[in-house]
């Protein structure tokens, strides 16, 4: 356990000799012996890991899918409370409750998502005697509903973007609204967050569309379609402040976060503090969030999200009436545990700090690692975790999971496996280390983003420090280049396979072999058999055919492509992973082999690269769910809505199904025009991946225009 929060100290401000005055109450306080955690996964570990820190025991509940999850075994009391599906566990309010009851737990730490913001559980808790780590139900109230949250905002001096907010939500309202704004245009949910129920309209004739899925997914998420149009500030930049009230009337702000570098407008990668600020907008940004939270008689962790433009001018976007997903990087550069002041805050403490006593230290990076495929649009995933190995060689380094080598990511969340948090004294060997630890993050068994955020961590502009929320777009082919895997990685898998198949053939022969044969001394000897062998490997599409040639002083010619390699190498294993440190052509390099299944998955400096072995032909199929004139299910889900019925008529890239996976939307469009012939699922229905979803006949003009 101690592995996963590897470098994370226990930062207990509260018992500082400097801040012990300030921490002393008014007598208001309240005892909290045992806390439940109404949460799953990476949250859940990590409040406990706090808790515990403190003396605090900790409950948590559990669905069917996390019945052997890292929370389960991390707390001092496990509950079941139902199915997979949230709606029928995590977002139950009364089974939650229930447990709180049986199990003595006097406070509920409601974590991130799910019912951290929800107004009527915080009621209910505050209704049953428990105590809400969190802000007052009212304070969610007013910030979760952007509409009104804009008001507060403007009444409070804090700045806000035009847009409309009205009550009136017909559709032809909310359309002249943004032909008044003028496109491009944002729609949003008035509740949640997360990037949940959100969508840019850039011209008229895609607001419809945009407008039914925003509306969807906010129903799905938040059990509300209310929906507000604002500008759409193009390539600005997401800055977000760490605010912190308690019950006395006392707040500060612990300076700010960059989360701009984002896909489906959710975070990918975060910093603190943001770069390229000067003083002057790092005090006004700061000082306004405090604003935004006093205006609500917040209490607690929350942040509050602006856009910024390219002058430095800010603008109220939302504020979080929680603890965020990024707020790591925010204690790593204040030396704060935020969960900690979370807990003493709601027990009635003062804050131990005022904000001259706040210092910014340094810089920190936060890389969210998630289950998806960055080359097919960030499409989450789900699947085992076949292999994990996280960075063990670079300091100050720490990561937040809720899963171990084993686990399964599942369906019905959230896909991110793990934060991989790192500071130093500035931004650049921060960076540096970031890039590091990513290279040393080790995953197999499902498609991760951590080429992808090594990529992103070595884009120059993002070594400048230009961020902005277009900055995947903009720099797209840069970061998804054209792979194929390198001479070097290809030799060290080919040697691995070689010395790793004579080592097994050593063994068998230890064991079977008379050991008074004359032959038992000769191990490299060979009767009627050739010091060549021919390896074939895939690499993607391409078919490599490969020579491997043991010479006399024991190192191996590797030959392929028109290429021949000398290569030497030294071999350890560790557990499932074979360490081989090689000198190809006089070039000495370090790699981790994984072999899982008939993969071979190679991680260096370069990255993780893929190689297959080849199934025989006979033992193959053919692989295909369905035909060119098939659409099917790119990732598991469950189908939200079916568009189209059978005899519909459809054009190439019209919707077909709207799947929801991963708490997303997902709208399979049709890859060929036609007519339907088939529908093979209804609203509902949970399906696999690659599993086909509507048959039609294909449209045979375009086909031949094709």
């Amino acid at each position: 356990m101690s592995k996963i929060f590897r470098n994370i100290k226990p930062l207990t401000r509260w018992s500082n000799p400097l801040f012990q005055s300030r921490a002393v109450s008014t007598g208001s306080t309240t005892s909290i012996d045992k806390i439940l955690i109404a949460n799953r996964g990476e949250i859940a570990c990590r409040v406990i890991k706090t808790a515990r820190s403190l003396g605090i025991k900790t409950v948590c509940v559990y669905s069917d899918a996390d019945k052997n999850s890292l929370h389960v075994a991390m707390a001092d009391e496990a509950y079941h409370i139902g199915p997979p599906a949230a709606s029928q566990s995590y977002l139950c309010q009364d089974k939650i409750i229930d447990v709180a009851k049986k199990s003595g737990a006097q406070a509920v730490h409601p974590g991130y998502g799910f019912l951290s913001e929800n107004v009527e559980f915080a009621e209910l808790c505050g209704k049953e005697g428990i105590i809400f780590i969190g802000p007052p139900s009212s304070a969610i109230r007013d910030m979760g509903i952007k509409s009104t949250s804009k008001a507060i905002m403007s009444a409070a001096g804090v700045p806000v973007i035009e847009g409309y907010h009205g009550e009136d939500q017909s559709d032809s309202r909310l359309k002249q609204e943004a032909a008044n704004i003028g496109y491009p245009v944002m729609i949003k949910a008035v509740r949640g967050g997360g990037g949940k129920g959100m969508r840019i309209a850039m011209t008229e004739s895609e607001f419809d569309e945009q407008l039914e899925s925003a509306r969807r997914e906010a129903m799905k998420s938040f059990g509300d379609q209310v929906m507000l149009i604002e500008k759409f500030v193009e390539m600005p930049r997401h800055v977000e402040v760490q605010v912190f009230g308690d019950q006395h009337g006392n707040y500060v702000y612990l300076f700010e976060r960059d989360c701009s570098v984002q896909r489906r407008h959710q975070k990918i990668i975060e910093e603190a503090p943001a770069p390229g600020l000067n003083d002057e907008t790092r005090r006004a940004i700061g000082e306004a969030a405090v604003r935004a939270a006093r205006a609500v008689n917040y209490v607690g962790a929350g942040t509050v999200e602006f856009i910024m433009d390219k002058n430095q001018d800010f603008f109220f976007m939302e504020m979080n009436t929680r603890l965020q997903v990024e707020h790591p990087v925010t204690e790593m550069v204040t030396g704060t545990d935020l969960v900690h002041w979370q807990i003493k805050v709601a027990a009635g403490e003062k804050l131990p700090v005022t904000q001259s006593d706040i210092k910014l230290n340094g810089h920190a990076f936060e890389a969210r690692i998630y289950a998806e495929d960055p080359n097919n649009s960030f499409m989450p995933g789900a699947g085992p975790l076949l292999h994990l190995s996280i960075p063990s060689s670079v300091d100050n380094a720490r990561v937040d999971t809720g899963v171990r080598q084993g686990d399964e990511v599942s369906v019905h969340y959230d896909p991110m496996i793990a934060k991989l948090i790192v500071w130093s004294e500035d931004r650049e060997s921060a960076l540096k280390k970031c890039r590091s630890a990513l290279l040393d993050y080790q995953v197999v068994g499902l498609n991760t983003n951590i080429q992808f955020l090594t990529d992103l961590a070595q884009h120059p502009e993002f070594i400048k420090g230009n961020v902005h929320t277009d900055f995947i777009p903009q720099y797209y082919d840069d970061l998804f280049p054209q792979r194929t895997t390198s001479y070097m990685a290809v030799c060290q898998a080919v040697v691995t396979m070689v010395i790793q198949q004579a080592q097994r053939v050593q063994q068998q022969v230890k064991y079977t072999q008379d050991p008074f044969s004359p032959f038992w001394l000769c191990k490299a000897s060979r009767i009627n058999q050739s010091p060549t062998r021919w390896i074939t490997l895939m690499d993607g599409d391409k078919e490599l055919k490969i020579e491997v040639v043991t010479n006399e002083d024991s190192s191996y010619t590797v030959s392929f492509d028109g290429q021949s390699y000398t290569v030497s190498a030294e071999l350890k294993q560790s557990g499932e992973r074979t360490n081989i440190v090689t000198i190809v052509d006089g070039i000495k390099s370090h790699a981790s082999v994984v072999n899982v299944g008939n993969s071979l998955h190679l991680f260096s400096t370069e990255g993780q690269q893929e190689l297959r072995i080849p199934v025989p032909k006979f033992l193959s199929t053919s692989g295909q769910s369905g035909s060119l004139a098939d659409a099917v299910a790119p990732m598991p889900g469950v189908i939200e809505k079916v568009v189209v019925t059978p005899g519909t008529q459809v054009e190439k890239g019209d919707p077909l199904v709207i799947m929801i996976a991963m708490k997303m939307e997902y709208v399979i469009r049709a890859p060929k025009a036609g007519v339907v012939e088939s529908v093979f699922y209804k609203q509902g229905d949970t399906v696999q991946k690659g599993v086909t979803l509507v048959h039609f006949v294909e449209d045979q003009s375009e086909s031949s225009s094709d």
